[in-house]
């Protein structure tokens, strides 16, 4: 099932997550719903505080970490995800963000990160990016501790970030109006 995914500003976005504690058919579903969630809106990442849901839960799509080599693999189920090293180089790259449909801004990140966390049947494990996929896993981090992209630069790109958001908000809520619309005006001619 498809979830809503919560757009900027929502308070639930500003939330600390709280960890995952039951690791059974119903978180596996749940990852289920956030992982055609992810695909359905072409993401490479996703936090579980995204879609309002208070569990420190995140995937990410293998392409971060692989390129086109990681396209139809499993995605990465991080579960309880906890920074265990990070490189002092860092690099400055464009970031993008479901709960900012359309917006991209530049935002530096440490250039490898390596993390210790749990899979979907609460397996611990450790896995470590590089470049794109640092960046990823540190952007859905840092949703559940309730930090968005927007933190990480200054106040003129933020600035520009916000107007181009609330704009693409509008944009879109026009086009569901005009859409509910048409469904109306088609039910009252049949």
């Amino acid at each position: 099932m498809v979830l809503e995914v919560l757009p900027w500003p929502n308070p639930y976005l500003r939330k600390r997550a709280d960890e995952v504690e039951a690791f059974d058919d119903e978180l596996r579903a749940f990852v289920a719903d956030m992982e055609e969630t992810m695909h359905d809106r072409d993401g490479l990442g996703l936090a579980a505080t995204q879609v309002g849901r208070n569990m420190r839960l995140l995937i990410l799509d293998p392409y971060a970490f692989e390129g086109d080599e990681g396209r139809g693999k499993p995605n990465v189920v991080v579960i309880n995800p906890e920074v265990v090293w990070q490189s002092e180089e860092t690099i400055t790259g464009e970031e993008g963000c479901l709960s900012f449909p359309g917006v991209f801004i530049q935002v530096e990140r440490p250039h490898r990160v390596r993390i210790r966390a749990r899979d979907a049947q609460g397996e611990a494990f450790e896995i470590e990016g590089e470049g794109l996929g640092a960046r990823a896993i540190l952007h859905e981090i840092d949703h559940l501790n309730g930090v968005v992209m927007i933190d990480h630069v200054g106040h003129l790109s933020r600035q520009r970030a916000l107007k181009k958001h609330q704009k693409n908000q509008k944009v879109k809520l026009a086009a569901e109006r005009e859409e509910a619309g048409r469904k109306v005006v088609g039910r009252k001619r049949r």
